[in-house]
């Protein structure tokens, strides 16, 4: 078959949405065509023109008075439907993964599938803050690694709550991020000088993306141009987990603790 053949098919059964709810009933099970008509909520000349173009690409096959999909009709449907979850799911990751290529981020793109992600937005437009505080709150002790391109409130209080509670934090930040912590942030600064269990370390280079590991949760956070957090990707899978590991190992070998740094200004 050739290409174009294979398209024209493609383009065929993409063309109605009849035409998909129709195969789809038809993969549940063998149907009649007035069974059809009521599934898929269309008229029966409708529904016998679709069957007609079905067997003309031999999708499905007649038997008796029940139409039937074929295993040729069985992958179509299964690829179609694969199809559609992949275009959802680029809807949905689009712009965590947009930001992360813009600042030349190299996140596997296996660890999507797997991962859940919290987007911000008009309607909340601090549900990524939100959800990284939480995840700071639900540590309850556990170790903590952290990379962020900013410094605000309630980064301070929710990195201050799990101290209190029994935490370790590893934070990396930037230059930018130290001067605006010493500057606007006086308190949360000393705390992370004088607590034992706290250890903030300055990047010589800018950062542009967030990072938090917490008990088995890795998280990576895409922040846009006026650095502003926007999307919260959080996962256990592995991929991820590993992948923000190392990206912190990097980020670490290359930047000086925070006290080093006030020592030599």
């Amino acid at each position: 078959m050739r290409a174009e053949d294979g398209h024209d098919g493609a383009q065929y059964l993409a063309g109605s949405p009849v035409r998909v709810a129709i195969l789809r009933a038809l993969r549940e099970d063998p149907r009649r065509p007035t069974e059809l008509t009521d599934a898929v909520d269309a008229t029966r000349t409708t529904v016998q023109r679709i069957l007609a173009g079905f067997r003309e690409r031999d999708w499905v096959v007649k038997r008796d008075a029940d139409y039937r999909v074929t295993p040729t009709g069985e992958r179509v449907h299964d690829a179609y439907e694969s199809l559609l979850t992949e275009v959802e799911r680029g809807d949905r990751y689009g712009r965590f993964a947009a930001t992360l290529e813009r600042i030349g981020v190299d996140f596997p793109p296996e660890g999507i599938p797997d991962s859940d992600l919290t987007v911000a937005s008009d309607q909340n437009p601090l549900a990524a803050v939100d959800r990284l505080t939480g995840l700071l709150h639900e540590s309850r002790g556990a170790d903590i690694r952290a990379v962020s391109p900013v410094v605000i409130q309630p980064f301070n209080d929710a990195a201050a709550a799990a101290l209190d509670d029994g935490a370790s934090v590893e934070l990396i930040i930037d230059r930018d991020v130290a001067d605006a912590s010493i500057a606007e942030f006086g308190p949360a600064t000393d705390r992370a000088l004088d607590d034992e269990h706290a250890e903030v370390y300055v990047s010589a280079e800018p950062i542009e993306y967030g990072l938090l590991r917490c008990g088995d949760v890795g998280c990576v956070t895409a922040y846009d141009q006026r650095n502003n957090p926007r999307c919260v990707l959080e996962s256990t899978d592995q991929t991820v987990v590993d992948w923000v590991d190392d990206a912190f190992a990097s980020l670490r070998a290359d930047a000086t603790r925070l006290s080093a740094v006030l020592e030599r200004a």
